[in-house]
């Protein structure tokens, strides 16, 4: 493996997670809905990193054309990342069972009774995220067989708690023993290594991605990340205790404004009973399902929802997929060579 001579310090901290990807490197793509697809996906895999599908709300029939495609731009491992909430996830699960995914990835709560099972019983490998300790271990007791632990400053979905602080809770509590990513603004090697001394087996970046010459995204969407500062990165709001939001990353713009207006009306709703809880946050997801399509698909940057991560000042312009990946697994060996 080349990797072994050009990155020996990175390469020997990242063995652990590099052997359970069947990688080079142990550098996972973040799942970003209509950015992760089969061009973005192939390439980080080719590029000794992997790539992971983002499911979101495709229907199973979508999934299974998409994983086809991936399969014919690479031979390499990659992911398919599937939504817990998801109303088809069993059959999803199927379709990832028909062309022998290796690797499923269980993202946005916790896992339905049964979803680990069905994904370990065709010898997938399942990696969960999850905000507490308490829940990680109940999550590797129940087949999980890697974790990851996603910070703040990432874009999309977020929890509250910064990435430092994460690291430095569940890395000394459950790195011995298990497989433990870490994820949330990562944007340079160096803190790649800082992570990988903590005793993480490996990383998970969305943001530094989402630019790749190889990404689908639309050059305005890519534009407005290249001006982009860490600040301009923003938190939603949420209205209504009674419309648990979960937070999401993005860059400010008029479409940030108009979710906090469509929280508003569906809270109305919920006030003169005219629609179910499920209904009035499926309506929210719907909601942000086209807002980011309208950015990265259309190009909307005004109306349309920019998600990203803080490290988007770290974004200057368009690099091929695998020239990442080598500038952030130098960067990280400069690094450990200098301790």
């Amino acid at each position: 493996m080349r990797s072994m001579t050009l990155y020996p310090k990175t390469h020997e901290l990242m063995r652990r997670g590099a052997e359970f990807l069947g990688t080079e490197h142990a550098i996972l793509c973040g799942a970003m809905s209509w950015v992760s697809e089969r061009n973005l996906v192939a390439a980080i895999s080719n590029g000794g990193g992997f790539g992971v599908i983002a499911c979101g709300a495709m229907t199973p029939d979508l999934l299974d054309a998409e994983i086809a495609a991936t399969k014919e731009l690479t031979d390499k491992p990659f992911g398919v990342n599937l939504i817990t909430m998801h109303p088809d996830i069993f059959d999803l699960i199927e379709v990832c069972k028909k062309h022998g995914v290796t690797h499923v990835v269980l993202a946005g709560g916790i896992p339905p009774k049964g979803s680990v099972e069905a994904i370990k019983a065709f010898g997938a490998k399942v990696i969960v995220f999850a905000p507490t300790i308490a829940l990680a271990k109940k999550l590797f007791r129940s087949g999980a067989d890697a974790l990851v632990i996603e910070g703040s400053e990432a874009g999309g979905h977020i929890g509250p708690v910064s990435t430092s602080v994460l690291a430095q809770e569940f890395l000394p509590a459950l790195a011995e023993d298990h497989l433990v990513f870490v994820a949330g603004g990562i944007g340079r090697g160096e803190a790649i290594a800082g992570y990988l001394e903590m005793g993480a087996v490996g990383v998970q970046l969305g943001t530094r991605f989402a630019c790749a010459t190889e990404s689908i995204a639309h050059p305005d969407f890519k534009k407005a990340f290249f001006r982009a500062n860490a600040r301009d990165a923003v938190s939603s709001v949420q209205v209504d205790a009674r419309l648990p939001v979960i937070p999401v990353r993005a860059l400010k713009n008029k479409g940030t404004d108009e979710f906090t207006a469509k929280q508003r009306e569906v809270a109305a709703l919920l006030d003169s009973n005219s629609v179910e809880m499920m209904e009035a946050q499926l309506q929210i997801e719907r909601y942000w399902a086209g807002a980011l399509r309208r950015a990265v698909i259309d190009g909307d940057v005004e109306n349309g929802s920019i998600m990203a991560g803080q490290s988007v000042g770290m974004v200057k312009q368009e690099e091929p997929a695998a020239e990442i990946i080598a500038g952030l697994m130098a960067e990280s060996e400069a690094a450990l060579a200098r301790r």
